[in-house]
């Protein structure tokens, strides 16, 4: 394992690979940043690295573009396996298994160090001097509804008694100099906790952490359960604690190695509007609305500060393989918890982490010795009971002759294996996600609707012994030919 710390570190590991693309030209903020973000991740193209902004000459800030995203590169999933403190080379398989692994040890607590070797305390803004618009936040999307300088940070709040303390990714918009709007979801942890500050009348100290440390953003992307403090996951990831500061202006500890951290209060009863926003299922679905302020009390931030970027939209970007990657671990996870022989877990992220895939160890009929559909329902009792099952809309179940992170086997045995008629199980009233565009209103605003799981199964179908073989290389031909083959290509021609 081995912990970037920084998301300098970050960028130069990534450098190591060709996976960075440092833009000296003169990009402007205002919609060609976005633009080009947007392109990199249709072509899988390095990161961008902006150095020469708009505006923003001689201050030494700068941007980077697609910090989750897939690379073009032999290593398509580098960005995500570096982020987790594995080797470039990692498999989709080997990522969710190294989380899964984690899940499974004690939590380690963050290390506070001192503020005055902090990085993040390298510059500090408050009182009139607080700008956001000193900083060259984007305007992403041309539909945007304003520049959202919170799409790949980490919001950090706590309950009132300390007990919990949250991270998690949501988008906030620059609404003023000293102001944010925030999309604060009720059913959100970051919405449960501010409604405990609610309850007491009073309005909730937040901090939100930009330029961070690679792997944050995806633990706080992790369904993990209520009470959960998600430092504490990433610490036992690592093996070491996170190192945190306290903030300056609300009692809260930061990341000291962050780039920025913007510190203020979650208004009780004000709100701004805020919107609309391309946002992960791929479109610009989102309408303008009245949102909760975020009041700001400081800022802090390095010399030359990062912001990292996401260009929110279809497929694939950081919402699907931050969600898809985590939400896949804690499910494979919970399933192993509750007896269920799952071999592995994943969303495939070209479906916008609206199609979860789990496979199942071929002896599972043997094993269990019980049907198809009674698995069905036991894996429906398990994904369906809590907040990992919010971006599941539709599962598969397959064997694990199928990998499950090549989409195409997905899309084969979906088709071959799924009955018509009796492969479908339906699931209604289950929590779901809000910005699904197939949504009823009633159904975005009480986050319920319903789910299905096709069921791809074959063993209960055919006695052991005699089920149907994948045709594939591997299958189809004597090992002797296989060698044969491979080591003859190039003499073939090809």
């Amino acid at each position: 394992m081995k912990h970037l710390k920084s998301l300098r570190e970050f960028i130069d590991e990534l450098e190591k690979i060709g996976d960075v693309q440092t833009i000296d030209k003169e990009v402007d903020w205002n919609l060609e940043v976005g633009a080009i973000i947007r392109r990199c991740y249709d072509l899988r193209a390095p990161a961008p690295l902006f150095t020469n902004l708009t505006g923003y000459q001689g201050t030494g800030f700068r941007l980077f573009g697609a910090p989750g995203a897939l690379s073009s590169s032999e290593y398509p999933l580098a960005r995500i396996a570096l982020a987790l403190g594995l080797p470039a080379a990692a498999t989709g398989q080997q990522i969710v298994e190294q989380l899964v692994a984690a899940r499974s040890k004690p939590g380690i607590p963050p290390v506070v160090v001192p503020s005055e070797s902090a990085p993040c305390k390298e510059n500090i803004m408050v009182g009139d001097a607080i700008d956001l618009l000193a900083f060259p936040t984007p305007l992403i999307h041309g539909n945007d509804g304003g520049r959202y300088i919170q799409t790949y940070g980490m919001n950090i709040a706590k309950t009132p008694d300390g007990s919990w303390t949250n991270w998690s990714v949501n988008r906030m918009m620059i609404a003023g100099k000293d102001t944010l709007a925030c999309l604060i979801p009720g059913p959100q942890h970051l919405g449960v906790i501010r409604s405990k500050w609610t309850e007491l009348g009073k309005p909730m100290p937040i901090a939100l952490a930009i330029g961070v440390e690679p792997g944050l953003p995806f633990v706080g992307g992790m369904p993990l359960p209520e009470g959960a403090d998600e430092s504490h996951f990433l610490g036992a990831l690592f093996g070491e604690g996170l190192e945190l500061v306290p903030a300056e202006t609300v009692d809260l500890l930061v990341p000291a190695s962050a780039e920025m951290v913007i510190e203020g209060y979650i208004s009780l009863d004000e709100t701004v509007v805020e919107g609309p926003m391309n946002e992960f299922p791929g479109y610009n679905a989102t309408e303008a609305s009245p949102k909760q302020l975020f009041k700001v009390t400081a800022i802090t931030y390095r010399d030359g500060a990062l912001q990292a970027i996401v260009a929110a939209g279809p497929p694939v970007e950081e919402d699907h393989t931050i969600i898809g990657t985590t939400s896949a671990a804690e499910i494979l996870y919970l399933l192993r918890e509750a007896g269920l022989p799952a071999a592995s877990a994943w969303y495939n992220f070209e479906a916008a982490v609206h199609w979860l895939t789990v496979s199942v160890r071929r002896d599972w009929h043997e094993t269990l010795g019980i049907s198809s559909t009674e698995l069905i329902d036991r894996i429906a009792g398990v994904i369906f009971a809590g907040k990992p099952s919010v971006n599941a809309p539709k599962i598969l179940v397959v064997e694990d002759d199928i990998d499950i992170t090549d989409l195409s086997e997905v899309v084969w045995a979906f088709a071959t294996r799924s009955h018509p008629e009796r492969g479908e199980f339906h699931f209604p009233n289950k929590l779901s996600m809000q910005l699904a565009v197939y949504l009823s209103e009633e159904e975005s605003h009480t986050f319920k609707a319903g789910k299905v799981i096709y069921n791809c199964l074959l063993a209960d179908l055919y006695p052991a012994g005699s089920r149907p073989v994948k045709g594939s290389f591997e299958n189809g031909w004597p090992t002797e030919i296989q060698e044969r083959v491979l080591a003859n290509w190039g003499a073939y021609g090809f």
